[in-house]
Formats: C-alpha cells, sequence, structure tokens
C-alpha cells in the first residue's frame, strides 16, 4: 500500500509519538514520519502500538523442521557435537521442495512473531550425493520462493564450507552437501545477486561457515572475490560457538577464534560474528572496536549448552548486538531478548544487566537488536523514518499483557510479560502480511509443511 497511516502510539527513532502519521511510499518504503495529521490526507487508522519489526540476523531454514527431534539423551553425555551428528542425517533427506516448504512456514512464523526480516546462513547446497544440482543455487531458489510466499524481507547468505576441521582437515561424508571451493560457491552467490537485483527486499553477502570449515587461504580468496562485486555486502561467520572448538583454534593457531580472527581479517561493520560465546576480555574489547555486529541466539545457544555470551562486558566496550533464531527451537523475538537478558541476571545476581539507570531495559534491548540486525542484514530496516524499508509490527493494547500501560512500559511488558505473543498486525515492505494475527496464506502452507515434515520424520 501507499499512502499515510494513522497509529494511536508510534516509535521514531526520536522516541514515541501518540498519535503518530506514517507515510509509505510506492515502493515500500517509509516516505515522512509526522506528530501531527498531515494536510487534506486521508489516512488509515491503526489501533495499537506501532514498533520497527526485528530483523531475525541468523536461520538455518530446514532445522525448524527437526527442532525437538534430538531431545533424547544417548549413551554418552550429549553436546552441540552430538546434536550436529542429528542434524546430518536430518538434513540427508531435504530436497529442494521439502526446504521451500520448511523455510515457508518458518517465515510465516517469524512474521507472526514479530520479524519483518531475516538473514539465511545458507550452507545446503547440492544434493544428497554431494553431486552440484544442474542449476547451482537450486537450493537458494528454494529459500527465495519460501520468503516471496511467506512476504518477509531476506538476506541470503550462501556459505562458503571447504575442510572438516582447522587446518584444512578433510571434511566427512556427512558434510558432502554442504562443499564448495570458492569458484563453485561464487557461482551461486552470482546467480543469487542477478536473481535480486533491483528488489528493495532482498540483499547477496557472504557467510564463511567458521574458522575450522574455511581455511585462510580461502577466506581471502572469498573476501577479494566478494569485494569485486560488492565491497559493501554483509559478511558471516560462526564463532567461539563452544569450548572445544577454541581448544581446536588454539592447538591449530595459538591464537583464540576470535582473536585470530581479528588479526587475520579486515574485520568491520560489514561482518556479522555469530554466537562469539567464548572470548576473553582482549576479544571482547576488540570486536567492539571492529563495529561488527555481535550476532546473538540465546535460544540456540542454550539448547545447544554453548554457554552465556559476556553481554555486559561488550555493551560497557560499545559493542553492538543482533538476534536470531539460528536453530529455530523457538521462533520468538521476544524469548531471544529475554533469554538474553535472564542469562545475565543469574550470572551476575543483578537485575536489568543491559538496561542503563533509569531506563526502560525491554526498549534497550529491543532497539540495540534492531539496529544491529539492520547493520548485519545490510538492509534500510530496523527503523520507522524516512528512507527506510516500511517494516512494522503492532502490538495490540487490548492483549491482556499490554493492559493499562503507555508507551513507556509497553516494550518492558512485551519482552518480559508472558509467553503470547502480543503482535497482531505486521507489515513489510509497506505490504500488510499479518492481520490480526493470521497470514494470509498460513492454512496452505501449513499444509504442505505438515506432509514434508510428517515424511522425513519417519524416514529417520
Amino acid at each position: 500500500m501507499a499512502g499515510w497511516l494513522r497509529f494511536d502510539h508510534l516509535l521514531t527513532p526520536e522516541g514515541w509519538v501518540s498519535p503518530g502519521w506514517l507515510q509509505v511510499d510506492k515502493a515500500g518504503a517509509v516516505a515522512d514520519v509526522a506528530a501531527a495529521a498531515p494536510n487534506d490526507a486521508e489516512a488509515e487508522t491503526v489501533a495499537g502500538f506501532a514498533i520497527p519489526g526485528m530483523a531475525n540476523l541468523h536461520s538455518h531454514a530446514f532445522q525448524r523442521a527437526m527442532a525437538g527431534l534430538a531431545e533424547h539423551r544417548g549413551s554418552e553425555s550429549d553436546s552441540f557435537w552430538t546434536w550436529r551428528e542429528t542434524m546430518y542425517r536430518f538434513v540427508s533427506l531435504v530436497t529442494p521442495e521439502d526446504l521451500k516448504a520448511i523455510a515457508a512456514q518458518l517465515y510465516v512464523e517469524m512474521l507472526k512473531a514479530g520479524y519483518t526480516a531475516v538473514a539465511e546462513f545458507h550452507y545446503v547446497h547440492h544434493a544428497p550425493d554431494g553431486a552440484p544440482y544442474g542449476d547451482r543455487a537450486t537450493m537458494s531458489n528454494a529459500v527465495f520462493a519460501a520468503a516471496r510466499a511467506a512476504g518477509i524481507g531476506l538476506t541470503h547468505l550462501p556459505v562458503l564450507y571447504a575442510a572438516g576441521g582447522f587446518g584444512g582437515k578433510s571434511p566427512g561424508g556427512s558434510q558432502r552437501r554442504f562443499l564448495n571451493d570458492v569458484d563453485g560457491l561464487f557461482a551461486i552467490i552470482d546467480a543469487v545477486a542477478a536473481m535480486t537485483s533491483g528488489d528493495p527486499q532482498t540483499r547477496t553477502g557472504l557467510a564463511l561457515h567458521s574458522l575450522r570449515a574455511v581455511p585462510p587461504d580461502l577466506i581471502n580468496a572469498a573476501l577479494d572475490r566478494l569485494d569485486g562485486i560488492d565491497d559493501a555486502a554483509p559478511i558471516h561467520i560462526h564463532v567461539a560457538e563452544q569450548h572445544r572448538e577454541v581448544e581446536d583454534c588454539l592447538s591449530w593457531s595459538g591464537k583464540r577464534p576470535v582473536d585470530w580472527l581479528l588479526d587475520n581479517a579486515a574485520v568491520d561493520a560489514r561482518w556479522c560474528l555469530v554466537h562469539a560465546t567464548h572470548m576473553e576480555a582482549g576479544e571482547v574489547a576488540g570486536l567492539a572496536k571492529s563495529g561488527a555486529v555481535a550476532g546473538l541466539c540465546p535460544t540456540t545457544e542454550a539448547n545447544l549448552g554453548d554457554g552465556l555470551f559476556p553481554l555486559r562486558a561488550f555493551l560497557d566496550k560499545g559493542g553492538r548486538l543482533g538476534i536470531g533464531s539460528d536453530s529455530h527451537i523457538s521462533v520468538s523475538p521476544v524469548e531471544e531478548l529475554r533469554w538474553l537478558e535472564y542469562g545475565q541476571r543469574l550470572v551476575s545476581g543483578e537485575r536489568n544487566v543491559a538496561g542503563a539507570a533509569g531506563a526502560s531495559t525491554g526498549r534497550a534491548l529491543y532497539e540495540a537488536a534492531l539496529a544491529g540486525g539492520a547493520q548485519a542484514c545490510g538492509r534500510p530496516v530496523g527503523s520507522l523514518a524516512p528512507g527506510r524499508r516500511a517494516d512494522l509490527v503492532v502490538l495490540d493494547a487490548a492483549h491482556p499483557v499490554l493492559a493499562g500501560l503507555g508507551p513507556e512500559r509497553v516494550l518492558d511488558a512485551h519482552v518480559f510479560s508472558g509467553n503470547t505473543s502480543a503482535a497482531r498486525d505486521v507489515m513489510v515492505g509497506g505490504s500488510w502480511v499479518v492481520r490480526d494475527g493470521r497470514h494470509e496464506d498460513e492454512d496452505r502452507i501449513e499444509a504442505s509443511y505438515r506432509l514434508v515434515v510428517t515424511r522425513l520424520v519417519a524416514a529417520l
């Protein structure tokens, strides 16, 4: 839609405006924001609290369909590494058609929860036997089809994955669907970039799976190649997620993962370091100084037993953060933010760790994640300001969680009260994709998803 919208309450970069008017242009961007009724302009009236939509900066879409399938303890102690074996078995079964159905369901769930954009860290490139599809971008095409069916904004990050461990260790057979050299990966990136050219709802970048999966010479070659295409494209990498990864990196290089990366790559605001859980003080300061985003996924990190990110120290150094749902054991920005804060409270024995004196902790967390998510996605989202995408979520003032509250307390209640989302309406790129809690195509998308997952689970 194009035109003016009137909201009871509108969260702008300058604060709440009550009521607030927002103008959407024909390209789906915010054209203007006003605190008074525009002259001679008709406006659609929308009750409730309008807030910027959240960007989900880290997603492996196929894992939505295996959520809950790795919760039986085996004969040995379970860990990230035993969970990974379950994931390998599951992903070996997923076809392009399956991925489209799974990702579409996931993206509808994201929209209904209040995510309006997603960065897809996509590493399942090939057929189950490891052979490239005739069109190397076949699996990426499935992701794009799902995003368009759901109506979510997409930053697509084809992943370079070439080794099975630090030092260029040979990969295992269970990793064969992921493997590419630099030329193979950029055949995918080039195809995706051509497909998305001129589309304001999409962005293409690069992901390096991890230091253990991408040797230094390939890191350098991939970054050089990316700069030749788009020297502003986002770059994401898993790093320092597990203690074992840190120990292996020390054995290989004599440095911890974040330390090695900061010393050997030009890490800057284009970068998103996903997890970065296990850092020492110098790494925390170095990451914050770089301007890169720490991509935090608290529900997945808790589910996998990864550990807790050093949030207070990072924020004290001016670090930037965003949130992602990663393995999709939960698909809720509220739960990610809540876990982020509550984990710090359990460690420190204090409350309101992420908040400033006298300020709203819910709002501080939400706005930090908005800014970091937008930066990591490389798209003009995360703020209801002229020139940004018209991506917003309307919280229902009649929801019990928000009963009696004014705008100064609504984000605290949204983040910290209850488990039913107050998100009622969702707009992406100027188009309503969720109204009164429903996506217009959710029944068809869910039916397709149920058929796919039923078959996949039976085949495990």
